[in-house]
C-alpha cells in the first residue's frame, strides 16, 4: 500500500516580516503618511536626511511588497490609493506634522550634485563663452561632439559662443554628463522628492505636493501687493493701508488746490477787466447826461435881464438859476475826474 504525500502549498511569512508589516501598519495611523523618492540620492546624504528629519518624521526604506501587503490591511481604506506610487526606487515617511510641513523641510535637505546619464534637466542648461581651465587636446573634440565652438586662446581651450547644451526635459547622456563635469558645471540638486502622501485627517492622498518656496514667496508677495491696492482703492482702512490712504488724500488735496486757485485767478481777471468796462460805459452815460445839461444852459440866458426901480437898485437873478449853474459847474468837474480815473483803469 502506498502512503499518499501531500504537498504544502502554504506559504510561510517569517516572524521578521510579520513583525515588520506589523510595525509599518501602526505607523500608517500617524498623521502623515508619505511616499518619498530617493532615486540618484547617495547613501550618506541620504543618511544625513534622516537624522535632520528625526525629531518630525521616521523614514523607512522597505521593500515594495511588504509596503503593499501593510498598505492593504492596515484597515484604513483610504491608504489604498498610495499602493501605485510606491516602487524600488522610494521609501516611506511617517509623522505627526502637517503633510505641506513636511514636504517644505524636504524642500530645504537639497543640495547641488553633478549631472549624470539619464537624468532629466530641470532647466535649459547653458555654457558661456569665454575661457576654461581645460588643456588643448581630445576635450576640444569633445566640446564640438556637444555643440560648442572651442578655440585655444593663450594655451587654453576657450568657447567662442553661449550655447545650450540641453534643454528643459531632454535627457542627459553620458557626453553631456562629461562635459559638464570637466566645465563645472552642477545644474542639478538632489534630495527626497515627496511622491504622494495621505493626509490622515482629511483622509486624502495628495500627489505632486512639492513646494518651491520662493517661488511661492514671489506669488505671495505679488498677491499682497495688489490686495493691498485694491483695499486702497475702496478706502479699506487697517493698519497696512491708512498710510497709503493717508498719503493718497493728500496729494488729492494738493491737486484741488492748484485746481481752484487756477479757477480764482481766471474769475479775478474776467472781475477785472467786467468792472473796468462797466465804469466807462458809466462815465460815458454821466458824460451824455452832463453834455445835454450843459446845452440846455446854453440855450437859456444864465442871467436874466436887469431892471433897476424907480430907487435905482438892481434887481437880483432868480436864485434858482445861479443854483443851477453852480450844479452844472459841479457834474462837469465830477466828469472830468472819473476820466481821469477810467484812463487809468484802461492804462493797467
Amino acid at each position: 500500500m502506498e502512503a499518499t504525500v501531500e504537498q504544502d502549498t502554504t506559504t510561510h511569512v517569517s516572524d521578521a516580516k510579520k513583525k515588520k508589516v506589523k510595525e509599518l501598519a501602526e505607523l500608517m495611523k500617524k498623521k502623515t503618511v508619505m511616499v518619498i523618492s530617493i532615486k540618484g540620492l547617495p547613501s550618506a546624504q541620504f543618511q544625513d536626511i534622516k537624522k535632520k528629519m528625526r525629531s518630525k518624521a521616521k523614514i523607512q526604506v522597505v521593500k515594495k511588497s511588504l509596503v503593499n501587503f501593510a498598505l492593504e490591511h492596515c484597515g484604513i481604506k483610504e491608504l489604498h490609493d498610495l499602493v501605485p506610487y510606491v516602487d524600488d526606487s522610494t521609501a516611506m515617511l511617517f509623522s505627526d506634522h502637517d503633510t505641506f510641513e513636511i514636504s517644505g523641510i524636504l524642500a530645504d535637505e537639497k543640495s547641488p550634485a553633478k549631472a549624470k546619464a539619464g537624468m532629466i534637466a530641470p532647466v535649459d542648461i547653458e555654457v558661456k563663452a569665454g575661457p576654461t581651465e581645460l588643456i588643448p587636446g581630445p576635450d576640444i573634440s569633445a566640446l564640438s561632439a556637444v555643440g560648442l565652438i572651442p578655440k585655444v586662446e593663450n594655451g587654453k581651450i576657450a568657447v567662442l559662443k553661449d550655447k545650450v547644451i540641453a534643454k528643459e526635459g531632454d535627457e542627459i547622456t553620458e557626453a553631456l554628463a562629461s562635459i559638464m563635469a570637466k566645465l563645472d558645471i552642477i545644474p542639478f540638486e538632489v534630495g527626497v522628492e515627496p511622491v504622494a502622501a495621505f493626509d490622515g485627517d482629511e483622509k486624502k492622498v495628495y500627489v505632486d505636493i512639492k513646494i518651491d518656496k520662493e517661488a511661492m514667496m514671489e506669488t505671495l508677495m505679488n498677491d499682497y501687493s495688489r490686495g493691498v491696492a485694491f483695499a486702497v482703492e475702496i478706502g479699506y482702512v487697517n493698519d497696512t493701508t491708512l498710510d497709503f490712504i493717508l498719503a493718497r488724500a493728500g496729494a488729492e488735496e494738493n491737486v484741488v488746490d492748484d485746481l481752484i486757485g487756477e479757477g480764482e485767478s481766471l474769475n479775478t481777471d474776467d472781475t477785472d477787466d467786467t468792472d473796468s468796462e462797466g465804469k466807462v460805459e458809466e462815465i460815458k452815460e454821466e458824460e451824455k447826461v452832463v453834455d445835454g445839461l450843459i446845452g440846455e444852459g446854453e440855450n437859456e440866458p444864465q442871467i436874466t435881464q436887469i431892471d433897476t426901480d424907480s430907487e435905482g437898485k438892481v434887481e437880483e437873478a432868480p436864485v434858482e438859476e445861479v443854483e443851477e449853474e453852480e450844479k452844472v459847474d459841479e457834474k462837469v468837474e465830477e466828469v472830468k475826474t472819473d476820466e481821469v480815473k477810467a484812463d487809468g483803469v484802461e492804462d493797467g
